[in-house]
């Protein structure tokens, strides 16, 4: 098993962020992936991979920075795929509270984190189970996927691609799962995607949380 942290080198406190995400995990031997940016021109990248990108439109996020953001998930899906072996992904806020395994039974693909916003439901089973807490990943920030999830996702991407936790969806996947309890939760205290509508759900808004562009 493979296990990457998408990190934007270039900007340090996502560097520290996904050092400490790193540091909280050692067993695991996380590997920093440089992450897409808007620099990147992600939209001439979406038309390449004949992604449609009218999903994203949406009043919570800069467009360009969440079409860059599901760019990186994909890009991971694509190289899961095709080393035809299970990996773990997280974003730079993750932070292991509880211990993730190394083995573990599941379907196809597993959010590993807590809610890091709005309402959500707590299951009730221990260990994997179906997603429950909500319709959709709870934030993409942590989970794991088979390489047959990931050929499944980078399918379903071109009819209908979205910001990547709405996307990760039951109405997409009926087989998504989760694990509980949560080993992983987001920790963080900025966004280099979301404007200040969509970073008012987050659990850890308050009037510190910065907006980085």
């Amino acid at each position: 098993m493979k296990s990457f942290v998408i990190t934007i080198k270039a900007i340090d406190r996502s560097f520290n962020a996904a050092k400490r995400c790193i540091d909280s995990m050692p067993e695991h031997n996380i590997q920093m992936f440089d992450a897409i940016t808007p620099k990147d021109d992600p939209f001439k990248m979406m038309m390449d991979k004949k992604i449609p990108i009218e999903k994203f439109q949406e009043e919570y996020s800069y467009l360009e920075s969440c079409v860059s953001a599901f760019l990186s998930h994909h890009t991971l899906w694509e190289m899961c795929a095709e080393d035809n072996e299970e990996y773990m992904i997280f974003e730079h806020d993750a932070v292991a509270v509880g211990t993730v395994p190394m083995l573990m039974s599941y379907d196809k693909v597993i959010s590993l984190g807590k809610p890091s916003y709005g309402k959500f439901n707590t299951p009730n089973f221990f260990g994997p189970g179906p997603l429950t807490s909500k319709r959709y990943f709870p934030g993409a920030h942590a989970y794991r996927m088979k390489p047959s999830g990931a050929r499944l996702l980078i399918e379903k991407a071109k009819t209908s691609a979205a910001p990547t936790d709405v996307f990760l969806c039951t109405a997409n996947f009926s087989w998504l799962q989760e694990f509980y309890p949560w080993p992983v939760e987001a920790r963080d205290n900025f966004s280099t995607i979301q404007r200040t509508r969509g970073c008012l759900a987050k659990h850890s808004w308050n009037d510190q949380y910065e907006l980085i562009r």
